[in-house]
């Protein structure tokens, strides 16, 4: 049930993630439209390019938002291991993550759940850890309570 709201908090966050960034692609198309109707000279050039470089941009984060739910549904059925892998749910005595993809908390049952990348500095510690094991980060010391 817990994994499944975390899972769903995820998928919802990607989803937003992913609209917005349509809009913005939208809205970039109807400017290179409006300045492709204009005819100031190197102006004009200007205003095409920088319009250009910022479509540049959303492609790549339009990328790498499909990648999050291609990561996100991935995880679907991931089922519960003995050290953290993937898709755990790992509750310490300092804070509670899923790993996932890095998205905003998620607060459930009065709980902090920090949605949180592999790759991210404190992802990496957890991965491969146990009940009872200690990790360190930002000088402070975490036990390891349960992974789910």
């Amino acid at each position: 049930m817990l994994k499944d709201l975390l899972f769903a908090h995820c998928q919802h966050y990607v989803e937003a993630k992913h609209l917005l960034l349509e809009k913005q692609k939208e809205a970039l198309q109807l400017a290179l439209t409006s300045e492709s109707k204009s005819s100031a000279g190197d102006k004009h050039e200007t205003g095409r390019a920088m319009i250009q470089l910022e479509r540049e941009k959303l492609g790549n984060q339009i990328a790498e938002v499909e990648l999050n739910q291609q990561k996100i549904n991935a995880l679907k059925n991931h089922k519960r291991t003995e050290s953290v892998t993937i898709g755990s749910i790992v509750l310490t005595d300092q804070a509670n993550y899923f790993i996932a993809i890095a998205a905003d908390f998620c607060e459930l049952e009065e709980k902090k759940y920090y949605c949180i990348s592999p790759q991210s500095p404190i992802g990496v510690r957890l991965l491969g850890k146990k009940v009872r094991d200690q990790i360190e980060f930002n000088a402070r010391s975490s036990t390891l309570l349960e992974i789910l």
